[in-house]
Formats: structure tokens, C-alpha cells, sequence
């Protein structure tokens, strides 16, 4: 099991002069990218289940970031500020990186955990993401722990019977409030949004009245900043949080 994945640099600066030497130095330096992008792919595919252990659907990856709150970043310094934790195919490998991790409800300041299917990104940007959205739920301070183990596990477990329409789960710990958050590749299906609503609300055992907001990606995008929920919320319409007894 690869616990993180180092990037793999590619060097194509330097001079670019005719001589033998240099092109015969170029081309060795070629045949080194190329081996070092096989032995990266080679790593990337190397996530299975161990012997006797018990396959998960898909594969997933944890992720983590922390952001400096009210200051708007670009789509490149976000996807720099967010650390790969590790990658797991089986529901032994999930609990070993769970059962060292840090709880959502013991973070502290701007913290985000993700986790979504190998090979997307947590990005609106993602191939997987960007014609999608998600369901948002605003909790009060103290239950972000047990409603995101429930929304994992019933992620993993494939409860949400909708294919290969969900790309994964966000949970963000904010100083009043935290939120969690579910993420589908298609915007458009309401057949599908409606059912991981419903699901959602049964996994995690939600009052009738709660209030549940679905956002596309796309709106994420246009608005400033990368906080586009929680701008929403202030700029157009107050939610009050969920009260989970």
C-alpha cells in the first residue's frame, strides 16, 4: 500500500545546442522521464487489497488542507495547499489510515479532510467534477465527527446507489460551524441528486426539516474566492444549522 505518492519532476529546461554531446545528453535525459512516468504509473496502479483482506468498489484517496480564513485563492495555489494522506482499495487498509487520523471534530481553524476516488481531485476543476455539485449540510459545532464517519462508511459501502455518479466527500471544520459535504459528477440528473439526498438523509439519521443545499460546481466557480458556500450564505440568504440531538 503507497502511503503518498511523490511527484514525479520533469526536466526539460537547459540549452538547446546542436552539438552531439548536448543532443545525446537530451535524448538520455528523455529516456529518464519516460522511465520515471512508467515506474510513477506503475506505483499509482500498485494500490490492491492484501491477501485475505476485503475489496472496496473503487479505490479512494484521503486528502487534507488548511486555508487562511477570508482570503480568496486561485485554483493553483489551492491545489498546492491540498497534501495527499494516502490511498486504500480494501476496508482493512481504510480503517488502518482512519484509525490514525486525526477526528474532524478535534481540527482546528480552516481544516478540510477529502475523500474521493482515486485518480479525481477535490477540485471544481476536476475532470470528474467540474459538470457536477454537491449536497451541503451545516452542522453545529460537535457532531462533524460522527456525520462524517457515517457519510464515509456509507460512501464506501456503495449505499447511494447511483452508479459511478458520486466523485466524493468533504468535511470542513469552520470556527462557528462545520459543514459536510457529498459530491456527484452530474448536475443536471435530478433523479440522481434527489436520490443521494435521500440517502443522506437516511445515513445520517437527519430531522425532517432539515435544511439541505445543493450547489453546482459551476456556480462555485463564478463566484469569488473559492468559498463560494459560505459566501452564498451571507450574501444572499441566511440557513440556520443543523441541530442533530
Amino acid at each position: 500500500m503507497n502511503n503518498k505518492f511523490d511527484a514525479l519532476k520533469d526536466d526539460d529546461s537547459g540549452d538547446h545546442d546542436q552539438n552531439e554531446e548536448n543532443s545525446t545528453q537530451k535524448d538520455g535525459e528523455k529516456e529518464k522521464t519516460e522511465r520515471d512516468k512508467s515506474q510513477s504509473n506503475s506505483k499509482r496502479k500498485a494500490v490492491v487489497p492484501g491477501p485475505a483482506e476485503h475489496p472496496l468498489q473503487y479505490n479512494y484517496t484521503f486528502w487534507y488542507s488548511r486555508r487562511t480564513p477570508g482570503r480568496p485563492t486561485s485554483s493553483q495555489s489551492y491545489e498546492q495547499n491540498i497534501k495527499q494522506i494516502g490511498t486504500f482499495a480494501s476496508v482493512e487498509q481504510f480503517w488502518r489510515f482512519y484509525s490514525h487520523m486525526v477526528r474532524p471534530g478535534d481540527l482546528t481553524g480552516h481544516s478540510d479532510f477529502h475523500l474521493f476516488k482515486e485518480g479525481i481531485k477535490p477540485m471544481w476543476e476536476d475532470d470528474a467534477n467540474k459538470n457536477g455539485g454537491k449536497w451541503i449540510i451545516r452542522l453545529r459545532k460537535g457532531l462533524a465527527s460522527r456525520c462524517w464517519e457515517n457519510l464515509i462508511l456509507a460512501m464506501l459501502g456503495e449505499q447511494f446507489m447511483v452508479g459511478e455518479e458520486i466523485c466524493g466527500a468533504v468535511v470542513s471544520v469552520r470556527f462557528q460551524e462545520d459543514i459536510i459535504s457529498i459530491w456527484n459528477k452530474t448536475a443536471s440528473d435530478q433523479a440522481t441528486t434527489a436520490r443521494i439526498r435521500d440517502t443522506l438523509r437516511r445515513v445520517l439519521n437527519l430531522p425532517p426539516n432539515t435544511i439541505m443545499e445543493y450547489k453546482t460546481h459551476t456556480d462555485s466557480i463564478k463566484m469569488p474566492g473559492r468559498l463560494g458556500p459560505q459566501r452564498l450564505l451571507f450574501q444572499n440568504l441566511w440557513k440556520p444549522r443543523l441541530n442533530v440531538p
